[in-house]
């Protein structure tokens, strides 16, 4: 599965897949570009255990407001963060084995994993600002 997103830098539009080795570039530019998937209970394992980019995932639910408030800072985040990090978005309620397993109690529920381990996790929105800064401060300590 794949999804279109327009670079920042040339305005070309570039399908980018779910899984792939390396992160997206664009096709015209060759710049970085945001790495924003969905993935459910069938998908995870592919799309972000085995991902060799570190993921961003956003546990989230098309009925919560603050869900609808903070996918544009996530948005901001993985723009900014271009090449280094890969957003994934789960709707709780189609991935009920997900929720589960991690233990959702409120959405949203935002982790960061690296080679399928969770680094750090927190509930309830942010701005872009704040959800950067605490995306990179955990990868730099992840090493």
């Amino acid at each position: 599965m794949a999804g279109i997103v327009t670079c920042r830098q040339c305005q070309q539009r570039n399908r980018v897949p779910s899984t792939a080795s390396g992160t997206p570039v664009c096709g015209r530019c060759k710049q970085p570009l945001p790495w924003i998937v969905d993935a459910g209970d069938d998908t995870f394992a592919e799309v972000v255990e085995r991902s060799s980019t570190p993921v961003l995932v956003d546990l989230w639910a098309t009925w919560c407001g603050p869900c609808r408030m903070v996918s544009p800072a996530l948005e901001q985040v993985a723009g900014d963060l271009a090449g280094s990090v890969k957003l994934v978005k789960i709707d709780v309620d189609k991935a009920p084995a997900l929720s589960r397993r991690f233990d959702v109690r409120a959405v949203p529920t935002l982790m960061v994993l690296k080679d399928g381990k969770v680094l750090a996790r927190q509930a309830g929105a942010a701005g872009a600002d704040a959800l950067r800064r605490w995306v990179q401060q955990t990868l730099a300590t992840a090493g």
